[in-house]
């Protein structure tokens, strides 16, 4: 289970990296080529999003059916444990909801690029004629 939550913690360190980048600013020629590699990667990566869906879905699950430890009967240990459990889903359910945002910026401002670049051909031509 840790192996999961672990590529899904480097997989939104690689979005956060490649959203800084697409956001720097750069020379029109290397923007261009950064945006067209990355949407190219888009597709396939796009796997992150029904996969964090599923370990929200499973962080849901293990939440309802959790056992409680709020009363008297509790040991410290039992208590810290299961502080520290509760700790560890809201982790989780924060790295899973990056995982989507990430995604989603990275998807539109590559979308809103390849618009300004058509805008601009667009522009040109209508200067041109």
């Amino acid at each position: 289970m840790a192996l999961q939550w672990m590529i899904l913690a480097y997989v939104v360190a690689a979005e956060a990296a490649v959203a800084i980048a697409l956001t720097l600013p750069s020379p029109k020629a290397v923007k261009s080529s950064i945006v067209s590699l990355v949407s190219l990667v888009l597709q396939p990566s796009l796997f992150v999003v029904p996969f964090s869906a599923f370990q929200l879905l499973d962080i849901y699950w293990k939440n309802e059916h959790r056992l409680m430890c709020t009363g008297e009967i509790c040991t410290a240990a039992e208590r810290d444990r299961y502080e520290k459990s509760i700790y560890k889903a809201q982790r989780n359910v924060v790295l899973c909801t990056a995982a989507c945002l990430l995604y989603w910026c990275i998807y539109r401002i590559c979308k809103y690029h390849r618009e300004i670049q058509r805008m601009e051909e667009l522009e040109k031509r209508y200067k041109d004629e």
